[in-house]
């Protein structure tokens, strides 16, 4: 069933709504709440929660006879409506992050009252995902993020069968994220982090669909999912595993590297050009042997800029 979470109204045009769907058995609270869009620009999660509402819809429909949903599921496509439409990253008002707003409230600005209806639908959910992506400049390989995890949300991690997963402490200063707010809750939260912002990346946008569907069959929401097994180990990595190279000059930057490969210490991985002479100015290699977890896909950048990610596994 589509709903509106929230309908509101704008000073000089028709109102809006964020819609949202509810699938599955009645229940008094979702047993997965799935959100994306807080960031206008973040497409790939908004697709694949579109094309995941789509296919829970399908299943319930009876389209999919070998399938059954059994428990209730949440899906928020895109928060940040306006944001989406005009392709902005913050809320296109005032330029405030929704994520920054949590935990919202009833009778404030605009964006503290979509985040307030946002926790107030998911809050109580058994499982709580947030789609995001990295920056317009910056590709990162499709990921399980946790923060200040607890042992159960450790283990449920892995059944997303994606090829990393990262751990992170939750941060004292972020306070008003969404993530934080969800931690105040019993429940496991989980940050799925995909590719790129500004774009559809259709590799990327399938494997997290298909980890989706491998998901919700794993935690018994959807009966009679054929559970693949793996090809690849999921690597477990915390922050100091991460290695950054950032350039030492300023110039045009290519790579032909993909996210999600292994590279050896020392290798090339790509190459910066002076912008107008075109020469070779600086050849950038791997630090540390380990798994190419992010690269910076705009060419143009400032000395000090992050060019690549490396973890190293342990």
């Amino acid at each position: 069933m589509k709903r509106n979470l929230l309908c509101m109204t704008a000073p000089v045009r028709d109102g809006f709504d964020i819609p949202c769907h509810e699938i599955g058995p009645s229940s008094s609270h979702p047993a997965i709440a799935l959100v994306a869009g807080l960031h206008g620009d973040e497409i790939n999660g908004i697709f694949i929660l579109s094309r995941l509402a789509d296919f829970l819809n399908s299943v319930e429909a009876g389209k999919y006879p070998e399938l059954r949903l059994v428990k209730r599921v949440l899906i928020i496509p895109a928060v940040n409506v306006l944001g989406v439409n005009l392709r902005t990253r913050t809320w296109p008002f005032d330029k405030t992050d929704i994520n920054r707003m949590f935990p919202g409230s009833t009778s404030s600005e605009t964006t503290q009252r979509i985040a307030y209806a946002v926790l107030e639908a998911t809050k109580r959910a058994e499982y709580r995902i947030d789609i995001h992506t990295a920056s317009i400049d910056f590709e990162e390989i499709s990921q399980v993020r946790l923060y200040g995890p607890s042992d159960d949300e450790r283990a449920t991690a892995r059944k997303f069968g994606l090829p990393a997963i990262m751990e992170r402490s939750l941060s004292p200063v972020f306070t008003t994220t969404m993530m934080h707010s969800w931690k105040a809750w019993p429940g496991e939260s989980f940050v799925l982090r995909v590719g790129q912002a500004g774009t559809v990346q259709l590799q990327h946008c399938q494997r997290v669909f298909r980890a989706m569907v491998s998901f919700l069959g794993k935690i018994g929401v959807l009966e009679g999912v054929d559970i693949a097994v793996e090809d690849e180990d999921v690597c477990y990595f915390d922050k100091p595993s991460a290695h950054r190279v950032f350039a030492e000059k300023a110039g045009m930057f290519v790579s032909d590297r993909s996210v999600g490969r292994w590279v050896r210490a020392g290798e090339e991985v790509g190459y910066i050009y002076d912008s107008f002479g075109g020469n070779v100015i600086e050849k950038v290699v791997a630090p540390v042997a380990g798994l190419l977890s992010g690269i910076r896909r705009h060419p143009l950048l400032f000395e000090g800029d992050l060019i690549v990610r490396i973890n190293k596994k342990g």
